[in-house]
């Protein structure tokens, strides 16, 4: 990653690269990894953050990049009415899908800045590892339009799983050889956690929002080598790579793996949330 004090910073970066993509179709070809192999938010996770931002039973919310509604049932399980955005057709018909029992959660497959603003009805609004792909300025008043006058904004985030240290040094000389420009996305939780934090100062900074709470708690889930891998394809630095790179890498990558880890491999990651409230 790039320090996030820097022009550029990596938030940005990613979503510069999706805009100057197709946006609408940019995780269709790896919708299904990603449903299968992203990790999850931890009950305890979620039930935090709906206490913390004192949502009342009947909340409405609006959940921006559900994505194939990777914490949306959660949400849903809970019986808040729930209107759900997602860009990508793949990804839109996996929520539908993976949402169906739930006749309070309504999923739309639209881009956030083509939804058509319905002004203050929400109670909260939320996006899980999302709120990267709306664009300061225009989208964060958009956010700040749609929310009720005492609205909150949920910001949840699972930083990028991370192999244990000595795991990570051998896979680091396989980036060198095929793809050294993703090292720097490489970084360990730490690290990731904080600018994550940098990332949540700079949307207070835009002045919508205010009164910022946040709690988080570290995962060690245990993946299967074809697992990891899948894992990694749905990120966008490793989608933006030409195919033979991304062929050679992940083949350099599963050698490795699979002659030091065996068909498993430990990982660590936060999973945290920050909740705003309405400026």
């Amino acid at each position: 990653m790039q320090d996030l004090s820097q022009d550029g910073n990596w938030f940005k970066l990613v979503a510069d690269i999706r805009t100057s993509q197709q946006n609408k179709t940019w995780f269709n070809s790896v919708a299904d990894a990603y449903n299968k192999t992203r990790p999850t938010y931890p009950q305890t996770i979620v039930d935090r953050a709906v206490e913390l931002a004192q949502l009342p039973d009947d909340a409405t919310i609006l959940e921006i990049g559900c994505g194939p509604g990777t914490v949306t049932r959660a949400f849903g399980e809970l019986g808040f009415r729930m209107v759900c955005i997602e860009p990508s057709e793949s990804a839109c018909k996996l929520a539908q899908q993976n949402c169906a029992q739930y006749s309070n959660v309504e999923i739309k497959n639209t881009t956030f800045e083509e939804w058509e603003l319905e002004s203050e009805i929400f109670d909260a609004v939320l996006a899980a590892t999302a709120f990267h792909w709306v664009a300061p300025g225009s989208g964060y008043a958009k956010v700040n339009a749609a929310l009720k006058q005492n609205g909150v904004l949920i910001i949840l985030w699972n930083t990028r799983p991370h192999p244990q240290a000595e795991v990570y040094q051998m896979l680091d000389e396989v980036y060198q050889i095929h793809a050294p420009s993703l090292r720097r996305y490489a970084e360990d939780t730490k690290t990731q956690l904080e600018k994550l934090n940098e990332f949540v100062e700079k949307v207070i900074d835009s002045g919508y929002f205010y009164d910022c709470k946040s709690e988080y708690v570290l995962c060690e889930p245990t993946y299967s080598i074809d697992d990891y891998l899948a894992l990694l394809s749905t990120y966008s630095t490793y989608i933006n790579l030409e195919s033979q790179q991304k062929n050679s890498l992940f083949a350099g990558l599963r050698e490795t793996l699979e002659k030091n880890c065996g068909n498993r491999i430990q990982l660590s990651y936060v999973s945290a949330f920050w909740i705003l409230q309405k400026g």
